[in-house]
């Protein structure tokens, strides 16, 4: 089903081109690939992320996602699965998936921006923070799981502790 207003949309303003300039001031690795496309890769704490936007004129639509520098092993995907949906669940923005082919797990989020002015360098510099916080809280349950022998639910717990001082 498709509905509509009859009324005169301006274009889109494309948000990788401002996703690009936050990226180049950070001096953070890129490929823009297309219009449409641009990979970006950021250091973290466990890992190098590595970022992909997209843009959908069509559907006014930017996805995003920050995938970890990790493969889950076929055998250990059932307990990944479990605890995507546990994660999930502690999550206000974004979600977690598993990228089946490739066997990564990553934070997803799509922005919708028809009718607006556009992306904000705010709203560019929060996704990103969000999806790389986000990310860094996680990236040991997942491990626990795929490395540790922990149960999804142990995982969850232990990256969820609440660490006090500096190493």
């Amino acid at each position: 089903m498709s509905m509509s207003l009859n009324y005169e949309e301006e274009p889109a303003i494309n948000p990788l081109d401002l996703v690009e300039q936050f990226v180049t001031a950070n001096d953070w690795a890129f490929d823009r690939r297309s219009d449409d496309e641009l990979a970006v890769e950021v250091p973290g704490r466990w890992c190098n992320y590595s970022l992909y936007f997209a843009w959908r004129e069509d559907m006014g639509g930017m996805h995003f996602t920050c995938a970890f520098d990790m493969k889950v092993p076929d055998i250990k995907r059932t307990q990944i699965f479990e605890l995507l949906a546990m994660v999930n669940e502690k999550l206000w923005l974004g979600h977690f998936g598993l990228w089946e082919d490739e066997g990564v797990p990553m934070f997803r989020h799509t922005s919708l921006l028809r009718g607006s002015a556009g992306v904000s360098p705010e709203q560019i510099e929060d996704l990103m923070d969000i999806a790389v916080t986000e990310c860094e809280r996680f990236y040991p349950a997942f491990q626990f799981v795929i490395w540790g022998g922990k149960s999804a639910k142990e995982a969850v717990a232990a990256s969820l502790l609440d660490t006090v001082g500096e190493c």
